[in-house]
């Protein structure tokens, strides 16, 4: 192969519009394939939809990325060279960010079919917490990078005691809209139906559900403005160029090991020290504080249709692995049972691929027993960019999920 050759075309920074950008999936199948990967990856801008850190390619597991225009030439002449078997999932990136939204005229008001803007989501949060007082309550956990604040929702029958509860966090990585879209969906799910359906009544009248919409309001505001594909937060560092860090291989589990990269331009920047993005300090500040009642951690992502739980900074099974299993499939079960869409169960590390620093290892080595992360729909067909006609059944069947492990936490707590 004249990989030399064909890696000498001059770099250009990734543009903001992805016009012409085709996303593959690739089917590395020998270990020459996995180096043809890796060196794609150091010589020019590739995004890594799956897996992220293009270190954790190995023979056998399928790599999805997107590619720039101006190296399409190239990637398909070394897929040919190489004889990787591959495809392609996206055709024109541009066309499915401009798709992902029905077409008519955006509504000016939040809709819980659409993809808001963090505007929309922070005037949907005034107004949902003053809603209904008995059942809902907001505080300002602390703000973000860029100053906005970081509003959590508690549900929940007020009481005169302390109850336990559940914390759920959606959009810690920014592009991952479908996630927040849920969050929403949860909110409006639990207050409409309680007193009607008995399972919610049940779970808000004897615990409390924590719920943080927008994780990285920073990085979700900038991929509404100005680049759909950012992930990181928008933190910046004296001295160096790139901006922001993964929230989810900031936190203290593992740090910066596997699956992590110490690249500050890098999308799986584990960050400069554990917590040193003031967003996932300010979550794991609100854990800490409330360990004694948070019982379960939930963290919504997408994509990939997957139900995971600890560990994913290490290959060693969790010392509850059984217990959390056997929840997970509970929980996969009931989605399924809806549409039919089917998610895969286990531990992080083994299920997708190691990655250290994430929130729910770091949730249960604090002791958060049931601690799980979601990838929502879908297996690559449109990756991060699910239309938004697929919002609704999406978050209707994944309550069922939620809904499965916080009425067995419930049934278990004491």
């Amino acid at each position: 192969m004249k990989l030399l050759l064909l890696f000498g075309l001059v770099a250009v920074a990734l543009a903001d519009s992805f016009e012409g950008q085709k996303v593959f999936r690739l089917k590395p199948a020998i270990d020459e394939h996995v180096t043809l990967i890796k060196e794609l990856a150091q010589k020019i801008e590739v995004d890594f939809w799956r897996p992220e850190n293009p270190e954790l390619v190995t023979i056998d597991i399928d790599v999805d990325i997107r590619v720039p225009a101006i190296y399409l030439d190239m990637v398909n002449t070394l897929l040919q060279q190489s004889e990787m078997e591959h495809e392609i999932l996206i055709e024109d990136v541009q066309a499915a960010v401009e798709a992902q939204e029905d077409t008519g005229p955006s509504p000016r008001a939040h809709s819980y079919t659409k993809y808001n803007s963090w505007d929309k989501i922070q005037a949907w949060i005034n107004s949902i917490a003053s809603s209904n007082s008995n059942l809902i309550s907001r505080q300002v956990i602390g703000n973000t990078y860029e100053g906005r604040p970081m509003n959590l929702l508690k549900l929940g029958k007020k009481s005169s005691s302390s109850k336990p509860a559940i914390f759920m966090d959606c959009g810690i990585h920014a592009r991952e809209w479908i996630s927040t879209a849920f969050c929403q969906w949860f909110v409006k799910e639990a207050l409409s139906t309680y007193g009607q359906d008995q399972q919610m009544t049940s779970l808000l009248d004897q615990m409390d559900v924590y719920v943080l919409p927008v994780f990285n309001i920073d990085g979700y505001d900038y991929t509404h403005k100005s680049n759909r594909m950012w992930r990181k937060t928008r933190s910046r560092k004296t001295g160096s160029s790139c901006i922001g860090a993964d929230p989810n291989r900031n936190f203290d589990a593992g740090w910066c090991t596997l699956g992590a990269s110490s690249n500050p331009c890098s999308d799986t920047f584990c960050g400069y020290k554990p917590e040193s993005e003031i967003e996932a300090k300010n979550v794991a500040n609100f854990i800490r504080n409330n360990k004694a009642s948070i019982k379960a951690y939930i963290t919504i992502h997408s994509y990939s249709q997957l139900l995971l739980f600890p560990y994913s900074y290490t290959y060693k099974l969790a010392a509850d692995h059984s217990e959390l299993m056997r929840v997970a499939e509970g929980a996969s079960a009931a989605l399924r049972s809806l549409y039919g869409t089917r998610y895969t169960s286990g531990p992080g590390a083994t299920t997708i691929y190691p990655a250290a620093g994430g929130s729910d290892d770091w949730a249960y080595d604090l002791g958060v027993k049931y601690s799980y992360t979601f990838e929502l729909r879908d297996t690559g067909r449109y990756g991060f960019l699910l239309p938004e006609s697929q919002i609704k059944p999406t978050c209707e069947e994944t309550m069922l999920a939620v809904k499965y492990i916080a009425s067995y936490v419930q049934k278990n707590l004491y």
